[in-house]
Order: structure tokens, then sequence, then C-alpha cells
């Protein structure tokens, strides 16, 4: 089995913040969604006007960035208010994370983890992933936090367009079973690890992309020296 990108994904509460620090622990590439999510929307950015221009100032904090809980209030209750703000983030999301697959790829990493906590729910990155892996975790604990999580509509909105764990293991081609305690998780993600490591497709990719480079830099070489001359 190769692989190139990775996603991961995983409900709520299920222990997906774990299962990275051990692939941060390993060396991996790991790409935050979550993280970019918030990094797009910062203020004097593309997304930041663009949202302000749809919602209106009334959404900001005193510091000019945007109040989630507020925003989040909007879209829980205007399903055409979410729709409109995933059309202004997410192609600025997807083109933050194309520049971080890139660097990671050009640095020579066998592999690229996406951390993408809708991945399964979305369904259309699905088909750039060689690999989907899902954590999973079906203890009570599991819903009792979930139900702690609902303090605000912004943390109800992703709980309720989440599928059913039982239905995204039918999808994912990996699954580490959060259920037993951290040492057998460490050693779910460390046999995934291993096996993702033993792969060899990546290196049909970098040549392209290095002859790719080369062919760049040699048409680069050219006009200098045309230009000199």
């Amino acid at each position: 089995s190769t692989m190139f990108l990775v996603g991961l994904s995983g409900g709520i509460a299920s222990g997906k913040s774990t299962v990275v620090a051990v692939l941060r622990e390993l060396g991996c590439a790991v790409i935050d969604a979550d993280v970019i999510a918030r990094q797009v929307v910062q203020p004097h950015s593309k997304a930041h006007q663009q949202i302000l221009q749809h919602f209106g100032t009334e959404i900001l904090l005193e510091n000019g960035e945007i109040n989630r809980e507020a925003l989040g209030n909007i879209i829980f209750s205007q399903p055409e208010k979410r729709r409109l703000l995933n059309s202004i983030t997410h192609p600025e999301i997807l083109k933050e994370m194309l520049k971080q697959v890139l660097k990671y790829f050009v640095l020579g990493y066998h592999y690229v983890i996406l951390d993408i906590p809708l991945l399964f729910e979305t369904r259309g990155l699905t088909r750039f992933m060689k690999y989907t892996v899902l954590v999973y975790w079906a203890g009570f604990g599991a819903l009792s936090q979930a139900v702690g999580l609902l303090t605000t509509a912004q943390a109800a909105v992703p709980l309720l367009i989440q599928l059913p764990l039982d239905e995204k293991r039918k999808w994912a081609t990996h699954v580490i079973d959060n259920c037993g305690d951290r040492e057998s998780t460490r050693r779910q993600v460390l046999r995934l690890h291993a096996r993702l490591e033993d792969s060899l497709d990546f290196l049909w990719a970098r040549l392209a992309v290095g002859t790719a480079v080369v062919g760049l830099g040699g048409l680069v070489f050219l006009l200098l020296r045309h230009f000199i001359s």
C-alpha cells in the first residue's frame, strides 16, 4: 500500500488530539484545518473583509477579530448564512492547505496528514486522499463531553452536522480505536506510521515536482543568459 495525502478525522471528544500529538512526536507533517480556519479570518485578510461585508461589524471583538460565538449564533439558526460563510472561508482554507502540502512535499516527507474535523461530511476532499484515518471512541464519556461542549451555538453547529461515528467507519480506510488506554492508541499510531513510511509512491510525485522545478530553473537560466548577452 502507498500514500501521498492522508486525511485524519474523528468525532467530538474522540481523542484525535492525542493521535495528532503522537504523530507530531514521530516527526510527521500534520496540517491542522482548524488552525488554518482561524488564521484566514484574521483582521485585514480577504476572508475577514468579506465576512464583515455580509455579516456586519457587530460580530467583531474590540481587537478587530471575529467573535466566533456571535458568528456561530447566526449560522446556527440560519443555514443559508452557514453556506455563505463556507463559500467565503473554504477557498481560503484550501489555498493555505495546498501551500503547506507543497512545502512539506518538496521537503521530502513521505506523506502529509490533513487533520480535517469534517472530512467525511464534506466528502469532496476525500478523493484527494490516498488513505483516510478515523479516530474512533464509542465510550459513554464521549457523549457527556460532547454535551458539555454545547455551551454556545458555535459549538453546536459542528456537532449537529457530523455523521455518526459508525457511519464514518464505513468510509475510513484505517481506524484507530481509542476505546482503550493511551498506550494502546499509541501502538496503533506507531503501526500506522510504520506502514506509511514504507510507501514509495511519494517518490513518483516528488520526481514529477523535481522535474518541473529543474525545468523552470533551466528556463530562468536561459532567459538570464539572453538578457546578459
